[in-house]
């Protein structure tokens, strides 16, 4: 990719992890939120699909992008949590119908794994109490590696966990420290084996754009990580938004890379992970061809929520619990207050606690069927769409900001492939998908609001 193409599009863009992202929502109240939840009883997939913030961390990682507070030295408040959480639990499902199946479970933070797995087996049981299940579903937790022992790693496989997101970051302790990251406290060979044992996938998370790495020292964590065949490798590219995360501000004294050389770590590793026989899985996913979500992708199937990329058969409305935890429901979101001790006030008076949300437009549903698909399976196809919606190609088109004169320019650039029937990106135009997805973006005209760059 030359530098041109780099520079031209290397421009504030949303994630698109949600359609409208969250720094779009408003005001929202408990009631609107619960109707909400009455009304996806009706809507959307019957699917259940559980969040749980745990926003606890023994320590704070200077590039976290994430709610996360350290964990207190008195333990009442982490008490006071997880009471709260499991009232919420039983506030929450009384308004749901008790025939809908659970097809995910995921945990979050913060660090998960701060918690004991004895509580969090707990919350899992409490929702398996109320909910039948589907066959194989997907229950799923973000691990920080560096506290936990071989002891730790094989009580979370007895608490109904079968997907582990391990968060590597990065192998080199040089890095680590100037992050201010713990590194794993067992080696990671150790840890895959007894997680391989229990039968469980494993993902590796690793993070680029971090200072002091360069292409060569983050192809070696990438081939460190091949050598333990993970099922799923995750390479996130570090978003630096210190004016959101003022603790990021800590790393600009070291110096962060540059967009080109981010962009040559991200090559190095993809090329290295292809050879390997990995495949790639939307901005960031690298999968053996064996797994669901690449077949997903081959049958454009695949779908990501604010847990990250699933099928649709994992897919459901997702209920989320905690603090900062943010509901996404067919035609509603809603989240949850930021502050901890106003959380455990709200639901020990019996009532939950949401303070803001969004509720879509019918035009809105439109544009996030076409973002959700362009951003997951790198196409669409406007009838496949419309058929979809029970709509007219027109009216789809008319739901979007659809510049053909801006498309053909990408066109041109490379980045698509533009055709009367449809947009599909080009293996160069992957890192921008965003870009592609913002520019057919009713709310992204003159927007004045700021997010992170691609690259």
């Amino acid at each position: 990719m030359n530098q041109e193409i780099i520079d031209k599009y290397n421009v504030s863009t949303p994630r698109y992890t949600s359609y409208p992202p969250a720094n779009y929502f408003g005001q929202m109240s408990n009631e609107d939120y619960l109707d909400a939840v009455d009304n996806s009883n009706k809507e959307g997939s019957q699917s259940l699909s559980f969040y749980f913030h745990m926003p606890f961390c023994k320590r704070l990682c200077h590039y976290c992008g994430c709610n996360s507070y350290i964990m207190p030295r008195e333990g009442q408040t982490v008490s006071n949590y997880i009471d709260a959480l499991h009232k919420e639990i039983d506030l929450v499902t009384s308004h749901i119908d008790k025939n809908r199946p659970i097809s995910q479970i995921h945990y979050g933070g913060g660090s998960p794994t701060a918690m004991p797995a004895s509580v969090l087996r707990e919350l899992n049981d409490h929702l398996f109490s109320l909910f039948p299940s589907i066959e194989k579903k997907e229950v799923a937790i973000e691990c920080h590696p560096g506290y936990l022992s071989a002891e730790d790693w094989e009580e979370l496989t007895r608490s109904h966990f079968n997907r582990f997101s391990i968060g590597v970051q990065d192998l080199d302790e040089k890095v680590l420290k100037t992050v201010g990251r713990t590194p794993s406290a067992l080696p990671l060979k150790d840890i895959m084996d007894i997680l391989r044992k229990a039968g469980a996938t494993v993902n590796m998370d690793f993070l680029f754009g971090l200072p002091y790495q360069t292409p060569e020292s983050f192809g070696e964590n990438i081939r460190k990580a091949i050598e333990l065949r993970p099922d799923r490798l995750v390479t996130f590219s570090y978003g630096h938004v210190p004016w959101v995360f003022k603790r990021q501000q800590t790393l600009e004294k070291h110096g962060l890379p540059a967009p080109d050389v981010k962009q040559q770590m991200y090559d190095k590793a993809a090329e290295m992970l292809h050879d390997a026989g990995y495949k790639t899985i939307g901005l960031d996913h690298f999968v053996l061809p064996t797994d669901e979500l690449y077949i997903a992708l081959e049958n454009g199937q695949l779908y990501r929520n604010f847990q990250g990329y699933c099928t649709r058969r994992t897919t459901g409305q997702v209920y989320a619990f905690g603090v900062t935890g943010i509901s996404q429901l067919d035609s509603v979101y809603a989240q949850n207050t930021k502050d901890i001790d106003e959380y455990i006030r709200d639901i020990n008076s019996g009532s939950i606690s949401i303070r803001k949300g969004y509720k879509l437009s019918h035009n809105e549903r439109i544009s996030k069927e076409v973002i959700e698909r362009l951003m997951c399976n790198y196409r669409i196809e406007w009838k496949e769409i419309a058929n979809t919606l029970g709509i007219s190609v027109e009216d789809v088109l008319g739901a979007l900001h659809y510049d053909e004169s801006k498309l053909r320019e990408m066109h041109s650039d490379g980045i698509i492939e533009l055709s009367a029937d449809g947009i599909s990106m080009t293996e160069l135009g992957h890192p921008f998908v965003r870009n592609v997805s913002a520019s057919l973006d009713p709310l992204m005209q003159n927007t004045t609001k700021q997010f992170s760059k691609p690259i």
